[in-house]
């Protein structure tokens, strides 16, 4: 029995229909990924934390942007929409249309069940090839959890957690600090612990 290929799209291809679609995908390796809707808890917390580092960000030559901003990692590679991505300084993007950025600082990704493996591994793998990029943050919608990964002089990424609805997290790549009662304001979780997931180990790369 023949078994029915998959053409490859190339990313000329992905950016020409994805400009047309009526709703976002991602695109990597010649195939492209339609995206699945966010919960409400997930959409507050992105909304919390954009508006707090917008306020945040005004005086400073950095601009915080939520998921409708697409990223690039490399012109073959990834193409994806981060939950929330700062760039500091002028944006560089990928071609005239303007929608199209290659130079985050930050990279926020507020987790979900069905995409939580894919953030922390194949995702964050790409995200590491960024030369701009300095921090990346995972966000539970399940408890009051953040962790960081932070890279360091030595190209290595240094991972950290802060768990609590009393405590704050401080964003070094940009110089700010938020607190958790700011980002899960109105947020409602399920009866479950606020331990950092078992397994959880900074990369090396």
């Amino acid at each position: 029995m023949a078994v029915e290929r998959i053409p490859f799209i190339s990313p000329e291809e992905y950016l020409e229909r994805e400009r047309k679609a009526e709703f976002k995908s991602e695109y990597y390796g010649g195939q492209i990924y339609a995206m699945a809707g966010a919960s409400m808890e997930h959409v507050r917390i992105c909304g919390n934390i954009f508006a707090e580092l917008h306020i945040a960000l005004r005086p400073r030559p950095c601009e915080v942007f939520a998921n409708d901003l697409r990223l690039c990692t490399d012109p073959d590679g990834l193409y994806t929409y981060p939950d929330l991505l700062v760039v500091c300084g002028q944006p560089l993007l990928t071609d005239s249309h303007m929608d199209t950025v290659t130079n985050p600082t930050l990279i926020i990704e507020v987790l979900s069940d069905s995409t939580e493996k894919y953030d922390r591994g194949a995702k964050f793998a790409h995200y590491r090839q960024i030369e701009s990029l300095s921090e990346y943050v995972l966000v539970s919608q399940h408890a009051p959890i953040v962790e960081q990964y932070v890279r360091q002089d030595n190209g290595k990424w240094l991972y950290s957690s802060i768990t609590g609805l009393e405590a704050s997290v401080e964003f070094p790549s940009i110089s700010c600090m938020l607190e958790l009662a700011e980002i899960y304001l109105r947020v409602e979780f399920p009866a479950t612990n606020t331990q950092t997931p078992e397994g959880t180990e900074p990369p090396n790369g």
